[in-house]
This record gives structure tokens, C-alpha cells and sequence, in this order.
């Protein structure tokens, strides 16, 4: 699934025209798809109506979310397992798994392509019912160790799952999380409220660390879904389970932390009792 590192590559993509033009400033004509249990809200002949002659003020994410402004209402899109958006002339032919498009005025088309078809589309008047559920942004400047402290003593989870849980923290997934808890020498199994301060820290700095490198190689790019990132170049742990850790040499262990493949040094992340 793309995580935090990969929709913000999209969303850049999208918004200043890296692989075509911006989308900023575009008029959407309208919304077609072979696909449409797509669209998540509202119902697909409604949401057609309203996607109409729509003009895309901004492209933002929140979260997994891409957030298109509209000058009425908000366009929103979820990814999921598969999903990829780009731009493509209109008169191009349709990929196998481009189920939506919308075409725009100057005839280019932002499409939506979704080979296991999770993923969601929805348009509303105000977004805040969907996006205020969703927890802090970790890279954002209100996102501190203080902060982070707090929400970890007020739980007492495991720290891979709490880390993967959207509502505590925005945009984390099965890559960043790993390469985080790496990062700051913490186990996945480790009970969030037992960390002290300097752990904290050190979890505060991993996670925004991981992150940061994941945007600055354009995310990762470990099967067909998602293409052009190269962070798969540069992981830690994830995915190499019987390789050498890069900074202690130990070997990469693999294990199942809630149902999650989970990649971890256990010289680094040694597991401590709760």
C-alpha cells in the first residue's frame, strides 16, 4: 500500500507538473469509470453531477489521503493496496487497470489506475467528517516529541500496530514503520508506555528521519504498483530478513507482529520486557 512517502511524490507530481501539466487550475468536464463501486460518496450518478465543470484550486494530502480542492467542495482519494493516479492525454488508450478518469479541459485526463479495485473516491462539501478522524501528521511542525510522548502513554499497545494505526498517527504503513522503529532502536513488540523520554525522542527523530528519506527518493518502489521510487534502495530492514544490518551486522530477522510481516535487527531492537 503506498504510505505517507509515496502520496506526497504524487501529490507533487501532480501539483507542479512533473510528468505532465499541473493540476492546479484545471477544469474537470467529467468523471468516467468502468469501476463504480470506486466511487465511496456520494452515489456514482450523484457524484458525476457534482465532479461536473469543476475547477482544482489546490492538491494537498492528509494523512493517505490525496485532497483536491475544488472551487466547490472536496475531492478526495484513498489509494489502498494498489491504487496510482497520473496524467495522460485523453486520446491516449486506456491501461488494464485505469477503471477511472476524469478528463479535463485541456485534454489530458487524471486517471486513476487500481488493479485490485480497493481503492476509494468520495466528493464532499466539507471533509473534516472524514479527515478530522485521522491522527497528526508526523512531519508537520506540530508533531513533537512532547506530543508524541503524550499519545503513548495513553495507550498501552504494542508499538508496530499502534504506529500502523491511522487514527493515533497519519500515514504509516508496513515500510516506515520497520525503518522507523530501526531507526530509533526500539522493538516492534515493545508496549508504547513504557518508553522513556530519550526513547521517545529517539522514536520522534525515526519516524520523521524515515519519512523524510522516503520523500526524498520519491518513495519505494517494490513491485508493479507503484513506480519510480527508489527508497527500496536504501531500506534498513524491510524486506531483507537474512541480509546484514547496515549498522551493526547482526542479521535481519523477519516476524509476525499483528498479523504483519515485520523486519527488525535484534541486536539493535533488542526486546525489552514490558
Amino acid at each position: 500500500m503506498p504510505e505517507l512517502p509515496e502520496v506526497e511524490t504524487i501529490v507533487r507530481s501532480l501539483k507542479y507538473g512533473n510528468a505532465g501539466p499541473g493540476l492546479i487550475g484545471q477544469r474537470i468536464l467529467r468523471v468516467r469509470t468502468t469501476w463504480p463501486r470506486h466511487i465511496e460518496h456520494p452515489s456514482p450518478s450523484t457524484f458525476r453531477k457534482q465532479i461536473k465543470d469543476r475547477l482544482v484550486e489546490d492538491v494537498s494530502r492528509r494523512g493517505k489521503y490525496l485532497v483536491f480542492s475544488l472551487d466547490v467542495g472536496t475531492l478526495l482519494i484513498h489509494l489502498r493496496m494498489s491504487g496510482d493516479l497520473h496524467m495522460t492525454p485523453t486520446d491516449t488508450g486506456l491501461g488494464p487497470y485505469e477503471h477511472t478518469r476524469f478528463e479535463l479541459e485541456n485534454r489530458w485526463d487524471l486517471r486513476f489506475s487500481d488493479a485490485r479495485k480497493f481503492g476509494r473516491i468520495g466528493w464532499y462539501r466539507d471533509p473534516a467528517a472524514i479527515l478530522a478522524k485521522i491522527g497528526p501528521e508526523p512531519l508537520d511542525d506540530t508533531f513533537t516529541a512532547t506530543l508524541l510522548q503524550d499519545r503513548l502513554q495513553s495507550k498501552s499497545r504494542m508499538l508496530k500496530p499502534l504506529l500502523l494505526d491511522q487514527q493515533f498517527i497519519a500515514g504509516m504503513g508496513n515500510i516506515y514503520t520497520d525503518e522507523a522503529l530501526h531507526r530509533s532502536g526500539l522493538h516492534p513488540l515493545r508496549r508504547s508506555d513504557t518508553l522513556n523520554e530519550g526513547e521517545t525522542e529517539a522514536l520522534w527523530r525515526g519516524i520523521r528521519n524515515a519519512l523524510y528519506d522516503g520523500i526524498r527518493h520519491n518513495g519505494a518502489s517494490i513491485d508493479w504498483v507503484y513506480r519510480g521510487g527508489e527508497f527500496q534502495n536504501h531500506f534498513r530492514v524491510y524486506q531483507r530478513a537474512g541480509d546484514s544490518c547496515k549498522v551493526c551486522g547482526t542479521t535481519i530477522q523477519r516476524i509476525i507482529v499483528g498479523q504483519r510481516g515485520t523486519y527488525l535487527c535484534p541486536s539493535c531492537q533488542p526486546e525489552k520486557a514490558p
